[in-house]
């Protein structure tokens, strides 16, 4: 299932895919993965409100922009059994250099975040592929060869 309120997908091109409305995500989802730009609309989508629209717990997943989830709203939609895990890529608290925090500096729904079995973090990796690793290092040489020819 899709909802994309910009285009309409071609059946004829992606016969698999179901373009629906939010509200049969807010019913259907099992599993809802956010591949979004950041915008004033997008800004904090992911928050309380959002998430009790949901009719049953559902598993998260955001690669997009960190900032397009509430981190607080996940830490109690987990504790409340609304969302049975994450897996996040991004985090809305991506601008801070964790490494240089105290424990005390960290806010503290990231605290509890990285407490949680069923919460999974990586560091914005999800688009890493062999070809896009490939892509970047042909990329970099030809950008090398040009600065020395």
């Amino acid at each position: 299932m899709v909802y994309d309120p910009f285009i309409t997908i071609d059946f004829i091109q992606f016969p698999w895919v179901h373009q629906v409305s939010m509200e049969d995500i807010f019913k259907e989802t099992d599993i809802l993965s956010l591949h979004v730009p950041l915008t004033t609309d997008t800004n904090q989508l992911v928050n309380k409100s959002y998430i009790s629209k949901f009719l049953k717990p559902f598993y998260l997943i955001n690669t997009s922009r960190g900032k397009v989830v509430a981190t607080d709203a996940v830490v109690e939609a987990i504790a409340n059994k609304m969302l049975l895990g994450a897996a996040l890529d991004v985090l809305e608290f991506e601008s801070l250099s964790f490494e240089q925090l105290t424990q005390e500096q960290l806010p503290e729904s990231f605290k509890k975040l990285i407490t949680l079995n069923n919460v999974v973090l990586s560091p914005h990796i999800a688009g890493w592929t062999i070809e896009s690793h490939r892509k970047i290092s042909e990329v970099l040489a030809n950008k090398i060869l040009e600065l020395n020819s």
